[in-house]
């Protein structure tokens, strides 16, 4: 199998992206009207969170399959081999993968309609 990624909603993404310009603005405003206060400085760490989060959501995406594993792109990221899968039950949109040791969780909301067809079609190769 090669390499393809499931990809966020362009609205997810935005959503992200949004949250940081009210951040930045949020501070902004907060530091030029009270200087001394040095708490307000956090809204433009907030802000920088955020934008780096988006940033890392847009490179990455949230799942990988390659050759024999699938990881869950996050900060902390999770992978599970495909060999060891031994149940993948469906509710709605959601997957959930189960190996003897661990469990991975794929929120169906979050995945774009393209890639969701593509995860359908994976799946249905994996014979789950």
């Amino acid at each position: 199998m090669e390499k393809i990624k499931i990809r966020y909603k362009r609205m997810h993404l935005r959503w992200m992206f949004v949250y940081g310009l009210f951040w930045m603005v949020l501070g902004i405003i907060s530091i030029t009207n009270n200087t001394e206060n040095y708490f307000n400085y956090g809204y433009l760490i907030a802000a920088m969170l955020c934008f780096g989060i988006y940033l890392f959501k847009s490179k990455f995406q949230y799942l990988t399959f390659e050759k024999d594993t699938v990881t869950l792109n996050s900060l902390f990221s999770k992978k599970i081999n495909l060999r060891d899968l031994k149940q993948v039950n469906r509710k709605g949109k959601d997957y959930t993968l189960q190996t003897e040791n661990s469990e991975l969780k794929i929120k169906g909301k979050l995945i774009d309609k393209n890639s969701l067809k593509d995860l359908n079609t994976i799946f249905k190769k994996l014979n789950f």
